[in-house]
């Protein structure tokens, strides 16, 4: 199992691309692995007959075997985890991939060539494949079938032994569960007890595909496995809220100028989209982290990290998660390059096609709700970075100006920050510096 982003810890088989036994070229496409970032197509690292180990379905550790390229194949499976080192597979290790900053292709402007890319794959030291079942025995064997089938199956009342299975070495999988879920089940689940009807006059919840029910007096209780994305983003912001001594800072910027800018800018060419005032954020934002060091930094083991590219994380919602794609060298690029850039990995991100290099390596956050008609929050931080924006809505309102109540569109946002590395008032600067330049768009575009 390669290393595919550098926070995964495992990987989950999604589809082999190729059939056991078959004759592989290297670069050629082999399987679909999903990640705790993205769903990833690895490549083949030598030429060789394919040995496929792994089954569809199957979630294992970094490391772990999953296949081999060369040699003799046995086209079932069946012997692939016969006589497995872990310490000396091959076939399953490569360069690793620890310690590697995945970053994207924009330029690096005077700070030499950018780190090299993350490897795809790592060394399989300390990986174990799965025994072999035992021969000439007179106990029944256990059917063989992948993690994601048995899920399935008991989801959908499936015996799973009565299967026959059509992966690696008669494995039951995914697909098989699927093509025997309208068979009447062989076994017959626990009565569980009876939900209470739904008041009158409100529709009965309708389960989605895959939940767990139970009854209980609050109603039908729909138990749902998070996504690879969801565990991540779980964790993470766990550890954040545990670990992290956060304070935050707000204040409000007068957006007039902004926006006349913007509208001069659209003026220029109708058909040509114009920066939007997020992009405008990422920007300013990029600038006053180079200004600032120790807010494009963070807090490791005692000590602080301060690096040496900007790159802004922006925060896209999808249905039911949360990814942050990077604006790589976000001071140095001009406001359209930000604008293009944060457009196209938006598209890339709801069209599942984000890559995991293209969601590493950010050294600072931006999070708007604006568009939701959110005035005001607090964003929880991403470690291990120093601090995160939350941009609210942009809005009308009547200020003082010169002794005269005017009205101005007026931004609200709030600043969190870790105070292991970001002080009071290091921050408070921070802050102002982004609120100046965005009072005065002209120096974006310098």
């Amino acid at each position: 199992m390669p290393r595919l982003s550098d926070s995964m810890e495992e990987g989950t088989i999604l589809k082999w691309l190729v059939a056991p036994g078959a004759d592989v070229k290297r670069g050629q496409e082999l399987v679909e692995i999903e990640t705790d970032k993205a769903t990833m197509t690895y490549e083949a690292d030598a030429d060789g007959a394919l040995e496929i180990v792994a089954a569809e379905g199957d979630t294992l550790p970094i490391g772990t075997l999953i296949a081999r390229i060369g040699g003799d194949s046995d086209p079932s499976g069946n012997g692939a985890a016969e006589g497995v080192d872990g310490a000396s597979a091959e076939g399953a290790s490569g360069a690793s991939a620890e310690g590697a900053e995945p970053v994207d292709s924009a330029p690096r402007p005077q700070q030499g060539p950018p780190p090299v890319a993350a490897a795809r794959s790592v060394p399989a030291t300390g990986a174990v494949a799965p025994p072999a079942p035992p021969t000439g025995s007179a106990a029944p064997a256990r059917t063989r079938a992948s993690p994601l089938a048995r899920r399935l199956a008991r989801e959908q009342g499936v015996d799973v032994a009565g299967l026959h299975g059509t992966g690696p070495g008669g494995r039951v999988v995914k697909a098989d569960v699927e093509a025997a879920k309208g068979a009447p089940a062989t076994e017959t689940p626990p009565a569980e007890t009876p939900a209470p009807l739904a008041p009158s006059g409100s529709p009965a919840p309708v389960p989605s595909p895959g939940a767990a029910q139970t009854g209980t007096a609050k109603g039908t209780v729909t138990s749902q496995d998070l996504t690879r994305t969801q565990q991540l983003v779980a964790r993470r912001m766990a550890e954040s809220k545990a670990t992290v001594p956060e304070f935050t800072l707000t204040t409000e910027i007068d957006m007039e100028r902004a926006v006349a800018l913007r509208a001069e800018i659209k003026a220029l060419d109708d058909e040509a989209p114009a920066p939007s005032y997020n992009d405008m954020v990422v920007k300013a934002c990029g600038l006053a982290l180079r200004e600032f060091p120790r807010a494009n930094g963070a807090y490791r083991d005692g000590r602080f990290e301060l690096y040496s590219r900007v790159n802004v994380g922006v925060a896209v919602a999808v249905q039911d998660a949360l990814v942050v794609p990077t604006v790589f060298d976000a001071d140095a690029r001009g406001l359209g390059e930000v604008a293009a850039a944060t457009r196209a990995l938006a598209e890339r991100v709801r069209s599942n096609e984000i890559t995991p290099p293209e969601l590493s390596g950010g050294t600072f956050t931006v999070s708007n709700l604006g568009m939701y008609g959110v005035t005001m929050f607090t964003a929880v931080i991403n470690p291990p970075q120093a601090a995160i924006l939350a941009v609210g809505a942009m809005t009308p309102r009547a200020v003082a100006s010169d002794g005269q109540v005017v009205v101005r569109n007026v931004m609200p946002v709030t600043l969190a920050c870790d105070h292991r590395i970001l002080y009071g008032a290091d921050a408070a600067q921070f802050l102002a510096r982004i609120r100046e330049l965005l009072e005065h768009p002209l120096a974006l575009l310098v």
